[in-house]
């Protein structure tokens, strides 16, 4: 595992400390049908196990944020059909949600609801890569023939674990995720105070 704390001068005053974090992902097995919904979920703790040592050692370490790596909990090289079952509906964030609080208000979600708890228990922000999956239908041009959108996601859990960004990314060459239709931002508070 590679771990690395930046402090970022935010202001003349007041230090911003950050954890860019980067690990061996344990990856699936390859496979040419998906996995079940179990086998899934299992690798992505395994993965979420690693992080959450790092969250807490991050913590420690005084930082306020903790960067994940891309395809950090599920791994990579996937089809569109065999990486559903690593795939949650991840809702907008002006629902105003703490999954670790509320983990079913959406479906099943527990992915969402694991990193929640590891920002809420530790205090930090975490940003981290997962899989979202919008169902879509033939009113909508651009739908995929299996009925749904997937996207590369990124998001970002408060120190309370509230999801408080989320991020489609554009993928140009990937096809097992979809392109977002718009461009999105986020804003974080700014009322970190920082004490030696």
């Amino acid at each position: 595992a590679v771990f690395a704390l930046a402090a970022l001068q935010a202001l003349a005053s007041d230090t911003f400390i950050a954890a860019v974090y980067e690990h061996a992902v344990i990856l699936p097995d390859a496979t040419d049908e998906p996995v079940s919904p179990d086998e899934a979920l299992a690798l992505m703790n395994r993965n979420m196990d690693v992080l959450e040592g790092a969250i807490k050692e991050a913590t420690q370490q005084g930082a306020h944020i903790i960067v994940t790596p891309e395809d950090g909990i599920y791994g990579w090289l996937f089809t569109r059909e065999t990486i559903y079952p690593y795939l949650e509906d991840i809702p907008d964030p002006a629902v105003n949600w703490i999954p670790c609080t509320d983990p079913t208000r959406y479906g099943p979600a527990p992915v969402q609801e694991r990193l929640s708890c590891m920002a809420r228990n530790n205090s930090i922000y975490v940003v981290a890569n997962i899989g979202d999956k919008k169902p879509c239908n033939s009113s909508d041009p651009g739908c995929p023939s299996d009925g749904r959108y997937q996207y590369n996601t990124d998001v970002v859990f408060d120190p309370e674990g509230k999801l408080v960004a989320r991020y489609h990314k554009a993928v140009g060459c990937s096809h097992q995720k979809d392109r977002p239709p718009t461009i999105t931002t986020a804003r974080l508070r700014k009322d970190v105070s920082c004490q030696n």
